[in-house]
């Protein structure tokens, strides 16, 4: 499917995307990371666990400076990327509600974050010149995929 980093998508799954979120890329592939290969659910009580600052992040990337959390090492608390990632899990789920799958046995089988478009601001210096601000936005992708019950 088009704008989609997956190549083929399974036959009983349902996808989202969130295009161009103003957050941080470094703490959404961080998150990406976490919930990738959990439950629908577990993966929305982690993310609002994440939002009210009770289970931190683990990072596995970009640790420099990084603090050591309670029982586990490096993380977080990235409350705006996780804001975003919810909204994404969010509209999967009704997504999957909509092509009549069971919403209770779904699994990330993909979720992704990539670098959007750049937004390029210049800030006025002194003696004419101009400093360099710029932002990057950030793609979100996820596909869930309904698992068979055993």
């Amino acid at each position: 499917m088009k704008g989609y980093s997956i190549e083929k998508i399974p036959e009983k799954s349902a996808i989202a995307k969130i295009r161009e979120a103003d957050i941080s890329a470094k703490d959404a592939i961080n998150i990406a990371h976490f919930l990738r290969g959990m439950d629908l659910e577990r993966a929305k009580t982690t993310i609002e666990g994440v939002m009210k600052k009770e289970i931190p992040v683990p990072y596995f990337r970009y640790l420099d400076s990084v603090s050591h959390r309670k029982g586990q090492g490096p993380g977080r608390y990235p409350i705006k990327a996780a804001k975003a990632f919810n909204q994404l899990l969010l509209n999967v789920e009704a997504n999957a509600e909509f092509k009549s799958l069971d919403t209770d046995n779904l699994k990330i089988v993909h979720i992704a974050a990539t670098k959007g478009r750049m937004i390029k601001k210049f800030t006025p210096k002194a003696y004419g010149r101009a400093g360099a601000n710029f932002k990057d936005l950030i793609n979100l992708e996820v596909v869930v995929m309904e698992e068979e019950e055993a």
